[in-house]
């Protein structure tokens, strides 16, 4: 792994293990829990990442500067408490965003490295971008990003594929990092910024239909006995509401 690369990896474990704390101090966790919040963020897709491709050992074991930034970075925070506590709302994801961007480089470099092929090596940089936080969301009882209407997986992808695409073309190491860089941070902030999401399928209860009026003398007209709410699965946009629909009269 090249200098430069190796140090985005330690960049994006600062960030990731930062957002990690950030968390942790929203959900009023001890120093013990912002340090378990802090490692399995900033390792834990790379963790996955070469248990996957079958690199032993995995890169913290055989490097622990890694959980040195880790526990440098869980101090620094606990010294900065009350300044971490008042940060906006919006740093968090924008810190997460700036983790992803640089873990999916770092995943897809990696895989590429090892010769895999080129849709291999962009789920591994999937992997390493998303595992680790999609951790920190579940031990926070939270519904982790990847998995709600966010376009976040989606960003990483994209990063991946640029990646990819670029080293086949025989673009220089730094180009391709910074283009792959910039496609997943561009299209995250995007996301967070205007607030894009994908659309998702929903179940939408449909009534029976009321009584209609008769014409007077005709005897009025009942749905039968058996007759019951009807589900479909719908299409939901961003935006839209998911309010049941109505009958057409």
């Amino acid at each position: 792994m090249t200098g430069a690369v190796y140090w985005l990896d330690m960049a994006g474990v600062i960030v990731f293990a930062l957002s990690g704390v950030i968390l942790a101090c929203r959900s009023r966790m001890d120093p013990f829990g912002m340090l378990v919040l802090a490692a399995v963020t900033g390792i834990g897709g790379g963790t996955l990442r070469d248990l996957v491709l079958g690199v032993r050992p995995v890169f913290w074991v055989s490097d622990p500067t890694y959980l040195w930034v880790i526990l440098g970075t869980v101090g620094l925070s606990i010294l900065g408490f009350h300044y971490i506590h008042r940060l906006s709302r919006v740093f968090l994801p924008v810190a997460d965003a700036f983790g992803l961007a640089l873990f999916t480089v770092i995943g897809t470099h990696k895989a590429l490295l090892l010769e895999t092929p080129g849709v291999v090596a962009v789920l591994m940089g999937l992997l390493t971008g998303v595992a680790g936080g999609m951790v920190r969301d579940v031990l926070a009882r939270r519904v982790p990003m990847v998995l709600r209407q966010e376009v976040y997986a989606t960003a990483s992808i994209a990063g991946g594929v640029t990646y990819v695409m670029l080293e086949a073309l025989g673009s220089p190491v730094a180009v391709t990092i910074v283009l792959a860089l910039g496609v997943t941070l561009c299209l995250r902030l995007a996301a967070i910024y205007w607030r894009l999401t994908l659309p998702v399928f929903a179940w939408v209860v449909i009534p029976p239909s009321p009584d209609r009026v008769p014409p007077q003398g005709e005897p009025p007209d009942r749905p039968p006995p058996t007759a019951r709410p009807k589900v479909r699965v719908r299409l939901i946009r961003p935006g839209q509401s998911k309010r049941k629909s109505r009958p057409r009269a």
